[in-house]
């Protein structure tokens, strides 16, 4: 497995945003039963700025937001509340992209008291769920990709970010 992070921001380097990264993306494949050497994922590593404009062209929502996913193809379930088709190794080996924003993330640590590191992993997590098509569109999408999402912390030793 390959996660190819792309850092435009400096202090994206500094908080150790690879290893974050690969760690929360193995453990989400793991967790699903998915090799992680067979699925490759890039990441860009941004601030505000730039995930402002990323956010208002692919989404028109010209502020920012901490992660955005871009899945290489439709995965999504065919029911809310139902799992989404796993990717076929061999044919789907790209998963898709990532952007994350430092302004962002530490500005969401901080006010939710929590470690940055621990967050960040929180938002790979959510966002390579993203890419194997989990959603929270309805409440029972979102209590599926939840509950996995603190499933997968729990295995990494963060704790349920849902709940203080």
């Amino acid at each position: 497995m390959g996660v190819d992070v792309i850092s435009e921001d400096s202090r994206w380097n500094a908080a150790g945003l690879e290893p974050l990264a690969e760690r929360a993306a193995a453990a989400t494949l793991a967790y699903l039963e998915l090799d992680p050497e067979l699925w490759d994922i890039s990441l860009l590593g941004c601030d505000d700025a730039r995930i402002a404009s990323l956010n208002a062209e692919f989404r028109t929502k010209p502020v920012p937001t901490n992660v955005l996913s871009w899945p290489s193809g439709d995965r999504a379930a065919a029911s809310p509340g139902a799992q989404p088709a796993a990717p076929r190794p061999g044919m789907d080996a790209e998963l898709g992209d990532i952007a994350i924003s430092y302004d962002t993330c530490a500005r969401e640590a901080e006010e939710g008291q929590k470690p940055f590191g621990d967050h960040v992993t929180h938002l790979v997590v959510h966002a390579v769920l993203h890419l194997l098509g989990y959603d929270h569109k309805t409440g029972q999408d979102a209590a599926l990709m939840e509950g996995i999402e603190v499933a997968i912390l729990a295995t990494l030793g963060i704790s349920d970010p849902y709940h203080s």
